[in-house]
């Protein structure tokens, strides 16, 4: 009996390890055929870019071509990088914008506590305003923002940018709006404090505002020797 029994079962022992060697091996196949069609070069119309999309790709990505983001999107965890970095740049413009917003609507709606510090003349006030508008946008382009960041994934992200032209555009100043605006919000209010300052009756409010104005050159002529450095050698 146990004879027949080895006679009878082992055919469909090999039959079925015949079958399921096959299936393991036609599933490695869809899987290596899914990992090769997964990542894709950088597409054409993404390697030939003018100086302005360059230059977006700088301030938003910190490099100026698209290649390395292109790459992050070939896997979930270097999107996700991506993704958490992208949303907390968008929450620190909001918080800075946030303050800024604050701060200008004090100084609009009220008076100087101090008479020698008129920031309510014409042009301090016109900046102080300008700041409260910038700011504004600044909150509700970066929400925008953060929510599209926030309900997209990799696979769309890709699609959009593989056209290029004003996908990646729109893209890119996705990014680099809410940037731009709390910068310009930012100046306009230094400016109308300066103004503030220089135009003040106290000698030391005009010292004081002068060694603010060397320190406010000097920062800003660093950042930009930097930037023009990194962008330089990134390239």
């Amino acid at each position: 009996m146990c004879g027949i029994s080895l006679s009878v079962y082992s055919p469909n022992c090999i039959l079925c390890n015949a079958m399921s060697s096959f299936y393991s091996t036609e599933l490695y196949t869809t899987l290596d055929q899914r990992a090769l069609v997964d990542e894709q070069p950088l597409p054409e119309a993404l390697r030939r870019t003018s100086l302005l999309m360059r230059v977006l790709c700088f301030l938003a990505l910190g490099r100026p071509s698209l290649e390395d983001h292109w790459k992050s999107l070939q896997s979930e965890q270097a999107f996700e990088t991506v993704r958490s970095r992208s949303c907390s740049i968008l929450a620190s413009t909001i918080t800075t914008a946030s303050v800024l917003l604050a701060t200008s609507v004090v100084f609009v709606s009220t008076g100087s506590p101090v008479p020698y510090l008129d920031y309510t003349s014409p042009a301090p006030h016109c900046l102080l305003f300008i700041s409260l508008m910038f700011a504004m946008i600044t909150i509700l382009t970066s929400g925008s923002s953060m929510i599209r960041w926030l309900h997209t994934d990799r696979q769309w992200t890709r699609e959009q940018l593989k056209p290029g032209g004003y996908f990646v555009l729109s893209y890119l100043l996705s990014i680099v709006t809410p940037i731009l605006f709390v910068a310009w919000s930012l100046h306009c209010f230094i400016f109308a404090i300066l103004i503030t300052g220089f135009c003040a009756q106290s000698t030391i409010c005009r010292v004081a505002t002068a060694f603010w104005l060397v320190t406010y050159v000097v920062n800003i002529g660093t950042i930009v020797m930097q930037s023009m450095w990194k962008y330089a050698t990134s390239r």
